[in-house]
């Protein structure tokens, strides 16, 4: 009887205490539950073990961590009312990430947009919501902001890991203090616009990826059928085909209603007006390379807008009121003071397997006559069998030989050299080329210190920049006008009028003159912009970098938004 009455007395009690820390839980409001749910969930990522929600392996895993502890894990999306309305103005963000050449689907826009839906499900009051369901929304809504916010600040895709020579460092925000602070003011529109702050350049691109985007989605334009060149005074299908194409670009007015059919002056001025945005030869005639750049898809032209935003994410969101800029793809320079371009030249750059690489620097001076140090690679594998054809080239081209790469190598007579015996493995002579109208640098080079050894350069060869296509260099950057750019560079300085840069290079005597106002150099690659005019500008990707670019932002994003 007495161990009856004592199984009783406990049974009592368990119960009682049971029901005490049920009627405490029950009793917790719902951000407590979400709070202690948060806790244990991110133990796991102190253990370097993946979060995983949905399905998906969270990209934030140390991040998340480090946001929650600074929160004492309160949710920052949920609330005692349920989802708050900073969780769905983050979503529509989300939906329109798009409009920045990015895919929502990216974000885990998919499961969150489920989550939504079951925890608002009718017959769900937010009273008896699952846990579970709040804590994975809040884990999603989170990993999506940090995620998102770190490719617009500094691009989706690494540079670095997919090869396309694009060496200038992106910059990182720390994004934690950015979302606290907005949580904290109840505005995630502020967030999400400190993390946009995108260069002028890159809000013009972005509006005519808009056009680019109806364009395709309206069927794009007709292809024009291969033939004859097309030209001013011509008549026939192809040419109302090359009328109807240039409408829905908008090159020729949609008010020309004059016979598509015949090749007129407007249809003539609509043609120069898609060379001269597309790189062409202007001159009014539809020959090949011409045609080719016609029958580009809309789509395709979307998809370069696309990789150039990228590129822009990349960048510093302002380059500072003067600097000096090349564009690979377009084979130009402009010089920019005071936010004015004031300088614009053409430029030779590198062929295809000597790319020039995307860097940045500081131009601190110029060398008026350079000598050449001839690079050993263009001795052996350009040079070698110039030389091993006709000695006689090294006098030509006034080239000093030297026993070696030493400071104080010796100078030899070239005749003392068995050149046949020469070869890649055993060549190991340094070669300089004199100044003088036959150098291969011209008569001046710029110089901005960099890894790469890639100057700007004066060049004897002034026909190349007659060429449309102009990558035949060895890297380093030709330039079309080095007496111009040196007299900006050395503008203010009384010792370097115009004229005296003239008497220094016709006396053959090398000097070298520092620049006492640096100029930032930016050497960079975009095949499509939008110009000062608002004209949207293509180039042919030359170096086939945007293929690479183009697949890498198709694929998944890595697993850390801080390891990418």
């Amino acid at each position: 009887m007495l161990l009856k009455k004592i199984r009783t007395t406990v049974l009592i009690f368990f119960l009682s205490v049971s029901l005490s820390y049920a009627t405490d839980f029950f009793h917790k409001s719902l951000d407590e539950q979400v709070t202690e749910a948060l806790r244990e969930r991110l133990a796991f990522s102190k253990e370097q073990r993946p979060v995983v929600c949905m399905g998906d392996q969270l990209c934030g895993s140390m991040v998340l961590p480090r946001f929650y502890g600074l929160r004492d894990f309160t949710p920052a999306w949920i609330n005692d009312k349920g989802v708050s309305s900073q969780a769905y103005e983050l979503v529509r963000a989300i939906r329109e990430a798009a409009d920045e050449g990015i895919n929502p689907q990216d974000y885990h826009i998919g499961g969150i947009e489920m989550l939504l839906k079951d925890i608002n499900a009718p017959y769900l009051r937010k009273d008896n919501a699952p846990i579970e369901k709040m804590v994975e929304l809040e884990l999603l809504l989170s990993d999506a902001f940090f995620l998102y916010a770190s490719h617009l600040t500094a691009g989706r895709v690494n540079p670095e890991n997919i090869r396309t020579d694009w060496t200038i460092k992106t910059k990182h925000l720390d994004l934690v203090p950015i979302l606290l602070d907005a949580l904290a003011k109840g505005n995630i529109s502020y967030a999400l616009e400190k993390v946009n702050q995108q260069s002028p350049d890159y809000q013009r691109l972005k509006i005519a990826s808009q056009s680019y985007k109806k364009f395709s989605e309206n069927g794009g334009w007709p292809q024009i059928p291969a033939g004859p060149k097309m030209k001013k005074g011509d008549r026939g299908a192809r040419i109302a085909i090359l009328h109807s194409r240039l409408q829905i670009s908008g090159d020729l007015s949609k008010t020309d209603k004059k016979d598509p059919g015949v090749f007129g002056d407007i249809l003539e001025k609509a043609v120069l007006r898609f060379q001269s945005r597309h790189g062409l030869t202007e001159d009014g005639i539809v020959g090949h390379a011409t045609l080719y750049e016609l029958n580009v898809s809309a789509l395709a032209r979307f998809k370069q807008i696309m990789v150039n935003m990228e590129r822009l994410r990349w960048l510093q969101r302002d380059f500072g009121p003067r600097y000096l800029f090349v564009n690979i793809a377009d084979f130009k320079l402009s010089v920019v003071d005071e936010n004015a371009s004031i300088l614009k030249m053409r430029v030779v750059v590198g062929k295809d397997y000597r790319q020039t690489p995307v860097f940045e620097g500081k131009m601190t001076y110029l060398v008026i006559n350079p000598f050449w140090t001839i690079p050993p690679k263009l001795a052996e594998e350009d040079l070698l069998p110039l030389i091993k054809e006709d000695i006689e080239v090294i006098k030509r081209k006034k080239i000093r030989i030297y026993e070696s790469w030493k400071e104080n190598a010796r100078e030899i007579d070239p005749g003392s050299v068995n050149w046949k015996m020469v070869n890649a493995d055993n060549f190991s002579y340094k070669l300089v080329q004199e100044p003088g109208p036959l150098n291969a640098l011209g008569r001046i080079k710029f110089i901005f210190p960099n890894k790469f050894d890639i100057y700007l350069h004066d060049t004897p060869a002034r026909n190349l920049f007659s060429r449309e296509k102009r990558n035949f260099s060895s890297g380093c950057i030709r330039i079309e006008k080095p007496l111009e750019l040196a007299t900006y560079l050395l503008h203010g300085n009384p010792n370097w009028t115009k004229q005296k840069l003239l008497d220094v290079i016709d006396s053959h005597e090398t000097q070298i003159v520092g620049i006492s106002n640096p100029i930032a150099v930016k050497i960079l690659y975009f095949t499509a912009w939008v110009d000062e005019q608002g004209i949207v500008q293509f180039r042919n990707d030359i170096y086939q970098r945007d293929k690479k670019l183009a697949k890498a932002l198709e694929e998944k994003p890595p697993q850390d938004i801080y390891k990418r």
